[in-house]
């Protein structure tokens, strides 16, 4: 008995290790970001570096030198209550690591936090419905794609992820009456901040969570309010202030982002979707396991698990039902509802299984359970593997580094070189590169504080003789067609090699995933086809680097061996790394 029950433990032990690790896994391999992430990525960088100006001279005038939010500012402003508390914990972690790393490890901060709540619920449905359910659940959670990819990306949605999850948590049943109604007002409580400060649309599964507490009879109006205002105005008291400090003008960051999106209908730029796009698309593909919508319906069905799953599901359908209304729609903003819907599935599971032994259908439908485990999980180390080679800017920047490494080095060395402060390489990136993997972190490997002049400057930059690259991000293309602003670029990463004015070279390209190919034997492989240049002239051969270069690798191994049959990424040139030829001739106009 007593080594069943340490069997059991390592078990669980090891399930609740695996739902830290699995999001670590999906960040070292897709360690770039997109431009959605940007604001939270790039405040977070600029804190580290920047510090807060909270006192000390002209703040306001310090802010808008170096803050990237001051020459991007986004839609509407977005919250830094985030990015602080990020940095805050970084900050330690960055001084022993090194700044190299900081980017790498402010996500995995995110992804730790996001993955302790998915820890607590897992306890919490344990103490509820039993180990196995608590098993099945993390299975199923652990075979999806998106919510551990996502688990460390600097969004809205997954600061507040994390809040709503542990609130979810709480409101399982299995506590004592006295801890049970200190649970549901915590829960209240994280839902108002997660709403007030983070995602505002929250408010909609606040006032399902609210309805159905009050209809069951477990809270009362009376006992509910003054946790709801407590915990609203606590949220303001954290947001309006540090968010007005960095706005350097009087702001509720969500109240703006409701009017914008809900009032103004302005989301609406970004794209729509059908009503019903949530249930029929971003739901399947998020539980991604085909029987987990089957299963939930399942436990709705049977009278044994009907009770729970309403408890359960009844609020994430009603919040998914209502923000169907809004035109906007991504599968990312109904994250939320992952946890408790896997739950439900997690029920009908651990009944089909507890029942194997009694009928063969039921060890039939088991066996398919354990199978479309394993399918998915498959399934997801595929996505994954396509979604690392979606982020050409980030593979762009890497392969940077390394081709000018050599050339610094050997500038550095160079006897005849005498170097009083860091030598500096100016870089031109696109917009490409820019929403596909280009961050403040990723710009600045050093963490100096290149924003930074005049009085404010350090004074220990002597003491650094590795070169400083210098990134202009301009995107007016009147400004781009002047050859005196080329002249001032050492390097460019373009998607478009034919705007550079001037006497370029390309070092090499960047490629990106461009959808599934099938190769048959015989066919040509597309490592062996030239990757032209779009130039009126011959055609122009260009090495290709970074990921694009493995895959090409990976492609013809895996030929040599199957007889010239492939299935795989399809990859095609997404950014050109080009070097200024300097003694060139430049046009005139």
């Amino acid at each position: 008995m007593a080594s069943s029950s340490s069997s059991s433990s390592l078990a669980d032990t090891l399930l609740e290790a695996l739902l830290f690790l699995v999001p670590l896994a999906h960040l070292a391999a897709a360690p770039h970001t997109k431009v959605e992430e940007s604001f939270n990525m790039q405040a977070a960088h600029d804190i580290l570096v920047y510090g807060i100006p909270w006192t000390g001279p002209a703040p306001r005038a310090r802010l808008a030198a170096v803050y990237d939010h001051a020459s991007f500012p986004g839609a509407v402003p977005r919250t830094f209550v985030g990015a602080v508390v990020l940095a805050g914990l970084a900050q330690p972690l960055v001084a022993l690591a090194g700044f190299a790393r900081a980017q790498l490890l402010v996500r995995a901060l995110l992804a730790a936090f996001n993955a302790a709540a998915l820890v607590a619920f897992a306890r919490a449905l344990r103490r509820a419905h039993g180990v196995r359910v608590a098993r099945w659940w993390s299975a199923l959670l652990l075979a999806q794609f998106h919510l551990p990819f996502y688990a460390s990306r600097a969004l809205p949605n997954m600061f507040a992820f994390g809040l709503v999850t542990l609130a979810m948590a709480f409101l399982l049943p299995g506590r004592a009456p006295r801890a049970a109604l200190v649970r549901r007002r915590q829960a209240v409580a994280l839902l108002v901040v997660a709403a007030a400060v983070f995602r505002a649309e929250l408010a909609i599964l606040l006032a399902a969570v609210l309805a159905q507490l009050l209809y069951s009879g477990q809270m009362t109006p009376r006992r509910l309010v003054p946790v709801f205002a407590v915990a609203f105005v606590a949220a303001l008291a954290v947001s309006i202030p540090i968010d007005s400090f960095f706005w350097q003008r009087p702001l509720w960051p969500e109240l703006w982002g409701f009017y914008y999106n809900a009032v103004l209908g302005s989301s609406s730029n970004w794209g729509t979707s059908p009503w019903h796009y949530y249930f029929t698309s971003a739901l399947p593909r998020l539980l991604l396991n085909p029987l987990a919508l089957p299963l939930i319906a399942l436990a709705l069905f049977l009278p044994a698990t009907a009770p729970s799953t309403r408890r359960l599901v009844l609020p994430s359908l009603a919040f998914v039902a209502v923000y169907s209304l809004q035109p906007h729609k991504e599968a990312r903003f109904i994250f939320y509802v992952v946890p408790p819907l896997t739950a439900a599935a997690a029920l009908a599971a651990d009944y089909i299984a507890i029942r194997r032994r009694k009928s063969p259908l039921y060890a039939v439908a088991t066996a398919a359970l354990v199978l479309s485990v394993l399918a998915s999980l498959a399934a997801t180390a595929g996505m994954l593997l396509l979604s690392s080679l979606n982020y050409p800017g980030g593979d762009a920047l890497a392969q940077l580094y390394a081709l000018t490494a050599d050339a610094a080095a050997t500038m550095l060395s160079s006897p005849s070189t005498s170097i009083t402060s860091p030598p500096a390489i100016t870089v031109h990136a696109d917009v490409l590169t820019c929403m596909t993997g280009l961050t403040l972190f990723g710009q600045n490997r050093a963490g100096l504080p290149l924003a930074l002049t005049g009085p404010h400057a350090p004074d220990d930059h002597d003491h650094q003789r590795d070169p400083i690259y210098l990134f202009d991000k301009t995107e007016d293309k009147p400004d781009l067609k002047w050859p005196s602003f080329w002249k001032r670029m050492d390097y460019a990463l373009m998607e478009d090699p034919m705007l550079p004015l001037g006497n370029w070279k390309v070092l090499g390209v960047v490629q990106g995933y461009d959808g599934i190919e099938l190769l048959k034997p015989g066919a040509k492989d597309p490592s062996d086809v030239e990757a032209a240049a779009p130039t009126p002239g011959p055609r122009q051969s260009h090495r290709v680097l970074g990921l694009g270069a493995r895959v090409a690798d990976v492609r013809r191994a895996v030929r040599k061996y199957t007889g010239g049959w492939w299935i795989g990424p399809r990859m095609s040139p997404r950014i050109h790394i080009m070097k200024r030829v300097k003694d060139g001739q430049y046009a005139t106009s």
